[in-house]
């Protein structure tokens, strides 16, 4: 069972589905519950594993989904004006911002990524991102030189202090703004687990803008088998299928969000250190762990790093990531880490 939504520009699963709930109740008299729609300027996909017809109505198990997903987006979408985020970046000031439990949350988480790999992953790379095209107002003209130097000034994860008791930011430069979505789809993902969770529901799939969670097995008795996609525009055809038990898998690449300036390929992925898109041969990355927020940011960072840098940092770090790589030829070599190995031969015993 290959299960996924296509993302806009993240990756990268295969099958869409209906917009409607839907219950169905199999031979081993197991139901599965299926929710899809929209969110944060993507798509969900929740598929709940329950014995016989569930006592909980479909309403409910929908309304807890969406409040996670809508909670999320208020508090951390940058296209929102009356987000925290929103309103952090409009602040100005280096005195304490404070933030709710579930948005300090991801800002710490990202800048313990940051800190990890040494600045590949950083929350503070917003305003660069914009000035390349790929923000709220998206365009296909490149920064000058001075553009970037002058941005590169006024961002850096280094820049912030966080306060754990206040759950409060304070920017050593007013200037300083925050970009959470290389890792609030896969926050949301988690929230909308634990919520589900808290209502007696153990064995899931959670899907949202191409990041997963699993628990348990799916309608068949089987791990959940989630289908990577071939990170060319031109097909849909899976490359690689991971047995996903209690685990969540998210991918970062950019083969469709990207523009050409005479004849150069124009990447989103913007490397935070440098302040340019990435020009490296790394299609896409896929990273396999027990947090999806984890594995969102971790996945964003090892496609900054790249197919070399970043195979050793996941490899020394023990993360289970795939990497498909750009060949010459137009194909795409598979480089996966011991982890993901496991994972996969896993699967075959």
């Amino acid at each position: 069972m290959i299960t996924g939504v296509p993302s806009f520009s993240r990756t990268f699963l295969f099958t869409l589905l209906a917009t409607t709930a839907s219950t169905a109740c199999n031979s081993q008299g197991l139901s599965e519950q299926i929710f899809t729609g929209s969110t944060m300027g993507t798509t969900f996909r929740v598929s709940i594993i329950q014995e016989g017809i569930s006592d909980t109505p479909s309403g409910d198990i929908r309304r807890t989904i969406e409040a996670e997903l809508d909670g999320v987006d208020r508090m951390m979408s940058h296209y929102r004006p009356d987000s925290e985020l929103s309103r952090f970046n409009a602040f100005r000031d280096t005195q304490p911002f404070s933030f709710t439990t579930d948005t300090f949350e991801v800002i710490k988480q990202g800048q313990e990524i940051a800190a990890l790999t040494d600045g590949a992953f950083d929350i503070t790379v917003g305003p660069l991102v914009a000035a390349w095209g790929f923000g709220v107002e998206q365009h296909n003209l490149p920064p000058t030189r001075a553009t970037i130097v002058e941005l590169l000034k006024h961002s850096g994860h280094d820049q912030l202090r966080l306060d754990f008791s206040a759950k409060s930011v304070r920017k050593r430069d007013p200037l300083i703004g925050f970009d959470l979505s290389a890792i609030a789809k896969g926050y949301a993902v988690d929230r909308v687990a634990s919520a589900i969770e808290s209502k007696g529901v153990m064995q899931y799939m959670i899907e949202v803008g191409g990041e997963v969670r699993t628990r348990g097995l799916n309608a068949s008795g089987e791990p959940w088998r989630i289908g990577i996609q071939v990170p060319d525009s031109k097909t849909q055809s899976i490359i690689q299928v991971v047995p996903l038990r209690d685990m969540a898998m998210a991918t970062s690449g950019d083969y469709r969000s990207y523009y050409e300036v005479d004849g150069q390929r124009i990447s989103h992925t913007i490397d935070p250190r440098t302040g340019y898109p990435v020009t490296h041969a790394l299609a896409s990355v896929t990273v396999v762990g027990t947090s999806c927020s984890w594995a969102d940011g971790m996945a964003t960072a090892l496609n900054v790093l790249g197919p070399t840098d970043g195979y050793r940092f996941a490899v020394a770090e023990g993360v289970a990531a795939l990497m498909l790589v750009r060949t010459d030829a137009g194909e795409f070599d598979q480089k996966m880490t011991p982890a993901f190995e496991h994972l996969l031969q896993t699967d075959l015993q």
